[in-house]
């Protein structure tokens, strides 16, 4: 039997498996900038509802970085060269645009500058009578990389065949500019594969490979920075609703479970010490759950994957010696006996796709960072593990588990600069549950999870952040080997940054064209509030090779810029309970089997924008057969 064949055999959880192991697994699109539907278009406009960036003044110039068609493309990245134009700009935006007819799932694209990874996207599910996707994103926190040639590798694993007839069209285009001043980092290493000399994207695929780069730091760095892309595929694209390990075979082999619990810790380790850590978003692409929540409106994040920061200025005396020093990116569960106790683990399903970057600012050349070696106050994280069976008739007939867990981090040291000598300190404070419930033979599921969190930097910066996450989700089978899926879904992602590490809060990159006389400065930091809700269903009729849904989401988005009066958060808690600082924009958008049905928004409280549609009923065709597997199940 041939590959190819193979292929289009397998459930999709493990063709997305099998993907990653080529040069990038399944594709992700960017962040939308658009509105609703454009009726001069028979193309259906998909969003994803964020803050406007930050237009472009006249004095500009443009370039088209790629126009690439992905087909067949699994290991066969777009290759590019990129040169810096002829204009003075500190600003670099993205515009991407993408079409997409046919059937198709969503697939993950990394962009990348040589080795280092400059952007992660992902892409919505197409409609037969095509869709069409604009983000825009800003780049200039890589302002370093946009002044030298780099070698562009864009990877956007997809497949055609009978099937599957979507190809993804894309056009990238860059635009320069000068704006106010911003900081970006001078230097910028990556922490890749390193493959790209032979054309191919540097993504590393874990566990399957170890995420570590050995490598070699100026002698006059002032501030350094690392940033972790990541993102579960395979068995790890729904994390959060895996199991405990203890529990994967509980309803028998006709429902296989995902382990490692629904808990993860991206982890940095500098010389084989653990730096700092961080706790990811739980990402959900536009296939995922139950189609019908994402078309026309994308979930969270879905077109732009946000990554981490970690303030590394602590480790400067030791990392400014002259000396090579190995970083490495771990991804962890949890490892539990059945008995109630676990330990975080460094093995996870298969798999995570990871890159990082360490960011550097510099002192004038001929200085030497010194100091004392970091102090690392670095406790075990606190886990609470429980799990309960209920049986009949000798078969378990429900699965209760809880997951908690708690870890707080610090990491101090004396550094000596051309300012002088300070003690830099980075602190982390999470706390983490998840509760969830599997019935009717693991078949249906409800889950329930809250990630929060405070990140604190001696260099002024901080991040309180909070992701409420319940899901629940039925599967039935139904006559002739068709089943069905429903779901409900509400979540959030809500962060407050005061200072910036490597990436610009959003009041940096956000659109002050409405706000005549305001620009970010008069800010010191941003609140964005993202929320969801949705419900959906989605049936599916293999002996057809067809698949059907509908689907009903809200979503509300606000940012707001926080003044000087404003202390350092210290409580994700305390942050959260309460509205803080001045509201600047805000959109809240209601779609509804393929039509955005309202959209409001607004500038400062000025109105700019208001659609109210008739709702127009109909049934989404996806591409998705093996929604099963793609609900943590196991394969049909």
């Amino acid at each position: 039997m041939s590959f190819f064949l193979i292929l289009m055999l397998l459930p999709h959880a493990i063709i997305a498996s099998l993907a990653a192991q080529q040069p990038a697994s399944r594709a992700r699109g960017f962040a939308l900038n658009g509105r609703a539907p454009n009726a001069s278009s028979a193309l259906l406009d998909v969003i994803q509802v964020t803050a406007p960036v930050l237009k472009n003044p006249k004095s500009r110039c443009e370039q088209t970085l790629m126009v690439h068609t992905f087909g067949w493309s699994y290991g066969m990245p777009f290759l590019g060269d990129y040169s810096p134009p002829n204009c003075d700009f500190n600003r670099v935006t993205f515009n991407f645009t993408v079409t997409s007819a046919g059937r198709q799932y969503d697939r993950l694209a990394l962009m990348f500058f040589n080795d280092t990874e400059i952007w992660r996207t992902s892409t919505a599910e197409p409609t037969q009578g095509g869709i069409v996707w604009t983000y825009i994103k800003d780049m200039s926190h890589y302002l370093a990389l946009f002044k030298n040639p780099q070698k562009i590798i864009f990877d956007l694993g997809n497949l055609v065949d009978d099937t599957y007839t979507g190809s993804f069209n894309t056009t990238l285009t860059a635009t320069f500019f000068i704006a106010d001043d911003t900081d970006p980092a001078d230097v910028i290493i990556p922490v890749s594969s390193g493959k790209s000399s032979s054309n191919n994207p540097s993504a590393f695929v874990v566990p399957d490979q170890k995420a570590i780069s050995t490598l070699l730091l100026p002698q006059n760095v002032k501030k350094a920075v690392f940033s972790i892309s990541a993102c579960g595929q395979g068995a790890e694209e729904f994390w959060w609703s895996n199991v405990l390990t203890s529990d994967t075979n509980v309803f028998g082999n006709q429902t296989t479970l995902y382990g490692y619990s629904p808990f993860r810790e991206l982890q940095l380790y500098i010389d084989g010490g653990l730096a700092g850590v961080a706790w990811p978003f739980p990402i959900i692409f536009t296939g995922g759950v139950v189609p019908g929540f994402w078309r026309p409106v994308v979930g969270i994040d879905a077109f732009d994957l946000r990554e981490d920061e970690i303030d590394i200025s602590p480790f400067l005396p030791v990392l400014c010696d002259g000396k090579e020093h190995t970083f490495e990116i771990r991804v962890a569960g949890i490892a539990d006996d059945g008995e109630g106790h676990g330990t975080l683990t460094e093995t996870v399903g298969s798999n995570w796709i990871v890159t990082g970057k360490v960011f550097l600012w510099l002192d004038p050349s001929g200085e030497i960072t010194t100091g004392s070696v970091p102090k690392l106050e670095l406790p075990e994280p606190s886990l609470a593990l429980l799990s309960s069976r209920k049986s009949s008739n000798g078969t378990v007939s429900s699965l209760d588990y809880s997951v908690k867990a708690m870890r707080s981090l610090l990491i101090s040291s004396t550094v000596k600069t051309s300012s002088g000598t300070q003690v830099v300190t980075w602190r982390q404070n999470l706390t983490f549950s998840n509760d969830g419930t599997f019935t009717n033979g693991g078949n249906d599921q409800v889950n329930r999870q809250a990630t929060s969190g405070i990140d604190l930097s001696s260099d002024q910066y901080s991040k309180a952040f909070s992701y409420p996450l319940s899901v629940f989700s039925t599967y039935e089978v139904l006559a002739g080997g068709n089943y069905t899926i429903k779901g409900e879904m509400t979540r959030g992602k809500n962060v407050r940054k005061i200072g910036d590490l490597a990436f610009p809060s959003e009041l940096e990159t956000f659109d002050f064209s409405h706000r005549p006389g305001q620009h970010a400065s008069s800010f010191t930091g941003a609140a964005s509030k993202d929320w969801q809700n949705g419900t959906a269903t989605y049936l599916a009729v293999p002996a057809q090779k067809r698949s059907y849904g509908s689907g009903r989401t809200e979503q509300y988005y606000s940012l707001s810029g926080i003044g000087d009066a404003v202390a350092m958060v210290q409580s994700p808690d305390e942050e959260f309970s309460n509205h803080v600082g001045k509201e600047l924009y805000h959109r809240h958008v209601v779609a509804s089997n393929d039509s955005i049905i309202l959209d409001e928004e607004d500038f400062d409280g000025r109105p700019v924008y208001s659609r109210h549609a008739a709702q127009q009923p109909a049934k989404q065709i996806f591409a998705r057969l093996g929604i099963k597997a793609m609900l943590g199940r196991g394969p049909l």
